[in-house]
């Protein structure tokens, strides 16, 4: 069912879907009738980036048993959720391909369990993603629900986001990433609203923005956007 959802909400925001990467027989079956125009794959570790279809959007969510706390937790060593390294090579090749021009943008959901695994799951995908050669550290040893990082090869926004205030008739709390190495383009205005948005107020740099040693990220951080998250977040 994943691959139709994002498939139909692809295309309500006037974004066409070009292909997906499926193995189960159902979801493919559906999508194959519903949208005939798609492309499918089949597994994932498969695919090869520089040769498939170039896209301006890859969004993806890895299997979410490993890290759901409904589930044994057993984080990237598990044999679902480490799927996400096939969907960043899958990256590296299409931009190697097209020369870093596709894709501008990236797009992933999970689980907020994978904020807490033990193996530090979440720090591996940032980095993996920012282009950093090593795991990210959380400041005091917890990933917060929200938060910005800036790497050699991407900036990257996630926030913990529930279903319920957005129409849902239910509790569905899930981890929501966006990606860009494109100029211009700041993932931080599609999670969060700039302060002067909220309330006629000037920028100013708050604590937790200080390049001087309270970075939580190390050198993966660019402090200083201007943005003022609320205090319910935690810091970032």
């Amino acid at each position: 069912y994943t691959t139709l959802f994002r498939s139909l909400g692809g295309l309500l925001c006037g974004i066409t879907p070009v292909w997906a990467s499926e193995i189960e027989p159902f979801p493919i079956r559906v999508t194959t009738k519903r949208l005939p125009f798609m492309k499918h794959y089949g597994d994932v570790s498969r695919m090869d980036g520089g040769k498939i279809e170039p896209v301006d959007i890859i969004t993806f969510g890895s299997p979410c048993q490993d890290m759901s706390i409904a589930g044994k937790r057993a984080g990237l060593g598990g044999s679902r959720s480490n799927l996400f390294y096939e969907a960043i090579r899958i990256v590296k090749e299409m931009r190697c391909a097209t020369d870093g021009k596709k894709p501008r943008y990236i797009v992933w959901e999970n689980v907020p369990g994978v904020l807490s695994s033990k193996d530090n799951a979440f720090g591996c995908f940032l980095a993996g993603l920012a282009g950093e050669s090593c795991e990210l550290q959380p400041a005091g040893g917890k990933w917060t629900h929200a938060g910005c990082v800036s790497g050699p090869q991407r900036v990257i926004a996630w926030r913990v986001l529930d279903a319920q205030f957005f129409g849902v008739a239910q509790r569905r709390r899930r981890v929501f990433v966006v990606a860009s190495a494109r100029a211009g383009f700041d993932p931080l205005e599609v999670l969060f609203e700039r302060e002067g948005v909220r309330r006629d107020t000037p920028p100013r740099r708050g604590e937790g923005q200080d390049l001087a040693g309270r970075a939580p990220f190390g050198p993966a951080l660019q402090c200083g956007c201007g943005y003022v998250f609320g205090l319910d977040l935690g810091q970032y």
